[in-house]
C-alpha cells in the first residue's frame, strides 16, 4: 500500500516512519508531480496551518487533493491537517481543503504551553490509547454523516467522514499504531 504524505512543513518524518513499520510504503508530496504516480492515501501532518494552506495554494496542489479526497481518497489530517480538512473554522473565512463537514477551533488548548499527554478510548480501538497535543485545535461541531470517534474532557478530539479520519492529536509521536492502522483499514 502506498500512501503519500504532504511533506511541505510539519510533522510528516514521523508519520512516514509509522508507515514503514506497518509495512505500508510513504512517499513524499513537495510537488505538484509528486502527485502523478498512484497513490492508496493521504497524510496530512501536523504543523502551522496557515503556512501549509499557502504552500498547498503555492505549489498547485490544493484542487488536485481537494477533488481527489472528494473523490474518495482516504485521507488522515492530524492536528493542522484537520484544520485544512474542515469545512468551517471558528473566527476565520480562510479555508484549506474545506472536505470534511466539521468546525474546529484552532488552538483551543492554548500555546506550547498547553500541550499535554493522555491516554483515552478510540471508537474501532479496544484499547484506550495515547494521545500527544501540541497547540491542538478540537472540534466544535460535526454535520450529519460525522462520526464522532474520541473526545477528552467533552472536547470532540477524533472523527471520520466516509473515508476521512483526523485528530486533534498526534499520534505519530506514541507508540501505538493503532491509528494508523484505522487509517490503513480504509
Amino acid at each position: 500500500m502506498r500512501i503519500g504524505v504532504l511533506a511541505l512543513q510539519g510533522a510528516f518524518i514521523e508519520h512516514e516512519q509509522m508507515l514503514e513499520r506497518i509495512g505500508a510504503e510513504p512517499f513524499e508530496i513537495r510537488q505538484l508531480k509528486d502527485i502523478d504516480h498512484p497513490f492508496d492515501g493521504l497524510i496530512i501532518p501536523g504543523g502551522e496551518s496557515t503556512t501549509l494552506r499557502k504552500l498547498l495554494h503555492d505549489t498547485g496542489l490544493m484542487e488536485p487533493l481537494r477533488e481527489a479526497i472528494k473523490g474518495g481518497m482516504p485521507t488522515f489530517g492530524t492536528c493542522a491537517g484537520m484544520i485544512l480538512l474542515a469545512k468551517h473554522i471558528e473566527n476565520e473565512t480562510n479555508l484549506g481543503l474545506a472536505t470534511m463537514d466539521i468546525t474546529v477551533r484552532r488552538n483551543a488548548y492554548g500555546r506550547q504551553l498547553g500541550s499535554f499527554y493522555t491516554v483515552a478510548p478510540f471508537k474501532g480501538i479496544d484499547t484506550p490509547i495515547p494521545m500527544t497535543f501540541i497547540r491542538a485545535p478540537y472540534i466544535q461541531s460535526v454535520g450529519d454523516g460525522v462520526e464522532v470517534l474520541a473526545q477528552v474532557d467533552g472536547n470532540i478530539v477524533a472523527a471520520r467522514q466516509g473515508r476521512q479520519i483526523v485528530t486533534s492529536f498526534h499520534p505519530e509521536l506514541n507508540e501505538s499504531e493503532a491509528v494508523h492502522r484505522l487509517f490503513l483499514s480504509l
